[in-house]
């Protein structure tokens, strides 16, 4: 079990998700890592963000917190530097990794209850959000 650190990006009715492919199946997850002794979620959201997407962002509020293999910690962020898609995360840097393909991108919000975003209770309320 080990907790974990996520960024929730949001723009024009678009958020982040990486697509992973991994062992036939087609999935999307929220940017996020674990997080590292003497690390607070916040910093491991930042550090996650910047080794998984290639952005800095600005940390806001914890949208939702999750029970799942430990307590996982998802971050409203907004991208303040950066490029997204420049990782060089080891997601991306170790081909031998095999835990198969990432690929970062844009989602439509709208789209979100169309597709397998796991965990699927933060993408509903990244939907919710849209909504106000």
């Amino acid at each position: 079990m080990r907790n974990r650190g996520s960024v929730v990006i949001v723009e024009n009715g678009k958020v982040v998700l990486i697509q992973r492919i991994r062992d036939g199946s087609v999935y999307y997850v929220f940017p996020g890592g674990g997080i590292e002794n003497g690390e607070t979620p916040e910093a491991a959201a930042k550090r996650e963000a910047l080794e998984e997407l290639g952005v800095e962002v600005k940390i806001n509020e914890c949208l939702s917190k999750v029970e799942y293999n430990g307590t996982q910690y998802f971050f409203l962020a907004e991208i303040i530097s950066g490029a997204l898609g420049n990782g060089q995360g080891e997601e991306y840097t170790d081909k031998n990794r095999g835990r198969g393909t990432y690929l970062p991108m844009w989602v439509e919000i709208e789209s979100l209850s169309s597709i397998d975003v796991r965990p699927r209770e933060v993408a509903l309320k990244v939907q919710s959000l849209l909504k106000k």
